[in-house]
């Protein structure tokens, strides 16, 4: 028994380092790494833009080797507690340093653009519930009117 007591702690101990017991507590952080772009950032490119121009636009690369001089490597991922959610690659290809051409997967769209249809889309429900008139009175209406003298 007390033998038993001994070795509880202990393999307490080695569980609690195990990463396949996710029941024990163990915090994993949010992490986002890379270049978050959006649609609208890559709509704003433009065949013949220089590299500053597309800088200004996209922000710094995540990758610019010298293997690869003409070409901008932009990555994005996203881990949510331990788990890939997202990944993202977008390519801006250049030639005599100027943009040729981009290539890479569709990108998620703006925050503010989505605000926008957002309110958009509310002010014309609202336009619209405000047009509709009812054709008859509630059961309420007609028991108020009732319940006067």
């Amino acid at each position: 028994m007390v033998r038993l007591r001994n070795l509880l702690p202990v393999g307490l101990l080695i569980l609690s380092g195990c990463s396949w017991a996710p029941s024990l507590g163990v915090h994993k952080i949010d992490i986002n790494q890379g270049n978050h772009l959006t649609q609208d950032m890559v709509e704003k490119l433009k065949a013949g833009q220089t590299r500053q121009q597309v800088r200004a636009i996209l922000g710094t690369p995540l990758l610019a080797d010298i293997y690869h001089a003409n070409r901008w490597d932009y990555v994005y991922e996203y881990r949510y507690q331990g788990k890939l959610v997202a990944h993202r690659n977008f390519s801006v290809h250049f030639a005599d340093d100027k943009v040729a051409r981009w290539e890479g997967d569709e990108q998620p769209i703006s925050p503010a653009l989505l605000n926008r249809q957002t309110q958009a889309a509310n002010a014309a429900e609202k336009q619209g519930e405000a047009s509709v008139v009812p054709a008859e009175p509630g059961f309420f209406s007609r028991l108020w009117d009732w319940l006067k003298f």
